[in-house]
């Protein structure tokens, strides 16, 4: 049974990993490198992927790595030290989910945040490196043949928390509040995505690389 006379641990890990979450490094990034709020242009979307916009590579890829890396290192820490710490079994499920809603709807930027498709894939590879990995390949393939971010992103948020269920026993044991929160991840992500989704429809949905 989960120990919830440690309640402080988790409590604290999962305030932690959703305060972590609400740095939104597109806007941090762009102000470090003197680049326009990613917010008031392209997508709007402060993410890795409306930054590339502006045609800033670098600015691009550290958006995307840190807001991978907001979600993985809470998780390994709660993976390495957890024990140490007095968390419980469901505290991994827990601080995937608040890193994920700290960048969805972040505390310092007025809960105006990004998609989240970084921070999920972040998540991924904090609860198993090979999740992590299916995931990351799974919007790579769709993006390069494709060159749609965000079908890329709708495909690897529906599949992630099917490669978790699949792999039960072999890779990993799967634990009921792991796929939960897998699920919600996959379930906000469809939702942020509403309006790529009608314009995927239509055929109107500007490409990777493109600037507008």
């Amino acid at each position: 049974m989960d120990n919830y006379e440690s309640w402080p641990g988790p409590f604290l890990a999962v305030l932690l990993a959703y305060l972590i979450g609400s740095l939104s490094f597109a806007v941090i990034v762009s102000r470090l490198m003197n680049l326009n709020d990613p917010r008031s242009y392209g997508s709007g979307n402060p993410g890795a992927t409306n930054v590339l916009r502006s045609g800033n590579k670098v600015a691009a890829a550290l958006t995307l790595l840190l807001d991978a890396l907001k979600a993985y290192v809470p998780l390994w820490c709660v993976q390495t030290y957890g024990a140490d710490w007095g968390l419980n079994g469901g505290t991994v499920a827990a601080v995937a989910l608040a890193a994920f809603l700290g960048h969805v709807f972040p505390v310092f930027f007025k809960f105006k945040g990004g998609k989240g498709v970084a921070t999920a894939i972040g998540a991924s590879f904090g609860i198993h490196p090979i999740l992590g990995v299916a995931t990351g390949l799974t919007w790579l393939t769709i993006a390069y043949f494709f060159r749609y971010s965000s079908l890329a992103a709708l495909v690897a948020a529906v599949f992630t928390p099917v490669y978790y269920l699949l792999c039960d026993g072999m890779a990993w044991r799967s634990e009921p509040s792991v796929a939960l929160a897998l699920a919600l991840m996959a379930a906000l992500l469809l939702w942020r995505h509403g309006a790529n989704i009608s314009r995927l429809v239509r055929g109107t949905e500007p490409r990777i690389g493109k600037k507008n």
